[in-house]
């Protein structure tokens, strides 16, 4: 499959900002390079591939949070990748979409900004198993969204900001990277 072999020169490319997330990218090297499809959602051993997004505002202050209807607090959007999507990158554009209804985004750099390992409890069929999230950096041209799927509300939170929601370290890491971009 071309998105695998796409997948894992990605990974390869991929310079991580500290030790945490050295840990994820030899963890996703590993999956991407194993058996089966590491991006189908029922690849739950050890897990699969999903793809969100950190989206700055057109001025580079604020970050937009969704507040996840699943795990009740506030997060970047982002999700399953879909048999359609051709990369991460497409796939991290359209649950941004889905969840926001933002369509006015420009990806920012190569796009890769974060990777991340969370657990995910069994649910309705599934069971444990792990989200290996690959993060894009975005900026949107214009701040009107509108909380869509899995997203009971949404918000641009002052990146100084965000560690006042309840959110969870790996936000509050990615947006430290943020922070030492400006």
């Amino acid at each position: 499959m071309p998105r695998l072999a796409d997948l894992a020169h990605a990974l390869a490319r991929f310079t991580p900002s500290d030790p945490t997330e050295a840990g994820h990218l030899a963890r996703m090297l590993e999956l991407a390079r194993g058996a089966g499809d590491p991006c189908a959602r029922d690849h739950f051993v050890p897990g699969h591939f999903t793809a969100s997004a950190f989206v700055l505002d057109p001025d580079g202050g604020s970050l937009l949070l969704i507040f996840h209807e699943k795990f009740r607090r506030w997060l970047q959007p982002g999700g399953h990748v879909e048999p359609d999507d051709v990369d991460l990158v497409a796939a991290a554009l359209r649950e941004v979409h889905e969840e926001t209804g933002l369509t006015e985004v420009d990806v920012v750099g190569e796009g890769w900004f974060d990777l991340d390992i969370h657990d995910i409890p069994a649910r309705k069929g599934d069971p444990d198993h792990q989200h290996f999230d690959v993060r894009i950096l975005l900026r949107a041209r214009t701040t009107a969204f509108a909380a869509g799927s899995d997203a009971l509300a949404a918000r641009w939170v002052p990146l100084s900001e965000v560690s006042k929601v309840e959110t969870d370290e790996s936000v509050m890491r990615a947006v430290r990277k943020l922070q030492a971009r400006r």
